[in-house]
């Protein structure tokens, strides 16, 4: 589940000027506004809201860097479904059925398909929302498999069928396999298979949850986050795992080579570090934070040297900012953020260009 905001950020999210999109299909109107850049925040240029009211998250460029498509809760709606739109906010299509809760969805590099994760085979309506007696938690919900469907949205294909949760699935750069997270073996970890659904491998196997991972632009190396609890925290992930819960409060930021397999560690600062994606020249890594943040609360966006660790804050704004991703050029950047809001409750899409 890369979608990370819906519960823990409800007190800091945000809107713009509201753009109903409740039960219409498409919006051919692209109705981007300039966005406040705030002092330090030096790599961006042009920042422009592309969507306006509701809950909007995970956006990622189509190939070529002409499209996006993300997951939203929009007026009308209960949970997620999935959208796709022009990278300047027109032509706006919801392209999955509404039906259940929809998460992680991601563009074929030829652009002739999309993946999501969905719910929609275990009940049309939205599956209940976590016990929070337990604290901040995740669900993992067990009807969670992904599927595929032709680029808008038609002729959905299931490729997991899996008793448990399967999700947060990508394609690589090549279109010739997906990287996934599954809870198949008892434990949360990344699994590779081919587009139609065969050839399955697992790749982690470390006690503790691994997720939301992306290939490098070159495929030979992916990036994720991951938590490695410990003595009493390793025994209540398990609790919770019983019960299709997580607690992801501690999350770090991995890399491994494909060919070794031998994971390496990037950050190592106890908090919540999540949403990495490569930049074009392989060497850096953004990626979403809280470790300013006495209170946990306020994430920002943070650019690591993969080879010295050196981390670089991006954005500095009061509320969230997370789900970076790069175009392949190297020249946009696409996240989700709080600010400029004016209804609190609301998280939206922004581009930027992006500067060094």
């Amino acid at each position: 589940m890369r979608y990370f905001n819906v519960l823990f950020i409800t007190a800091l999210l945000i809107t713009g000027c509201i753009r109903k999109i409740e039960n219409k299909k498409t919006n051919k109107i692209a109705a981007t506004v300039m966005a406040t850049i705030y002092e330090g925040e030096s790599h961006l240029r042009n920042i422009r809201q592309l969507t306006f009211g509701g809950q909007n998250a995970e956006a990622y460029f189509s190939y070529d860097g002409s499209e996006l498509i993300f997951q939203a809760t929009t007026a009308g709606m209960e949970c997620d479904a999935i959208y796709r739109m022009n990278a300047d906010g027109s032509d706006l299509k919801q392209i999955s059925s509404g039906n259940g809760v929809t998460s992680c969805s991601y563009i074929s590099p030829d652009n002739s398909s999309v993946i999501y994760a969905s719910t929609h085979l275990g009940g049309e309506k939205c599956p209940p929302r976590p016990d929070m007696s337990k604290g901040y938690v995740w669900p993992l919900y067990k009807e969670y498999d992904i599927f595929k469907a032709n680029a808008d949205g038609s002729n959905v294909i299931r490729l997991t069928d899996n008793e448990g949760y399967d999700a947060e699935a990508v394609y690589s750069p090549a279109g010739d396999k997906i990287i996934f997270t599954s809870l198949r073996n008892g434990d949360l970890d990344l699994y590779i298979m081919n587009p139609d659904g065969s050839g399955v491998e697992q790749i982690t196997d470390q006690a503790g949850y691994d997720g939301g991972a992306f290939f490098s632009y070159d495929a030979r190396w992916i990036v994720w986050r991951a938590s490695r609890p410990k003595g009493d925290e390793l025994k209540s992930y398990r609790e919770l795992l019983k019960d299709n819960l997580i607690r992801p409060g501690k999350l770090e930021i991995y890399v491994m080579n494909l060919k070794e397999k031998k994971p390496i560690q990037l950050t190592n600062n106890g908090k919540a570090n999540f949403a990495p994606y490569f930049h074009p020249d392989g060497r850096h890594i953004i990626y979403a934070s809280n470790m300013n943040d006495p209170k946990g609360r306020n994430f920002d966006l943070f650019l690591i040297e993969i080879e010295n660790k050196e981390i670089e804050q991006i954005t500095f704004s009061k509320t969230f900012d997370g789900f970076p991703m790069f175009t392949h050029d190297g020249k946009k950047l696409v996240f989700a953020s709080n600010r400029d809001n004016k209804v609190r409750g609301e998280t939206n899409i922004f581009i930027a260009d992006w500067v060094w």
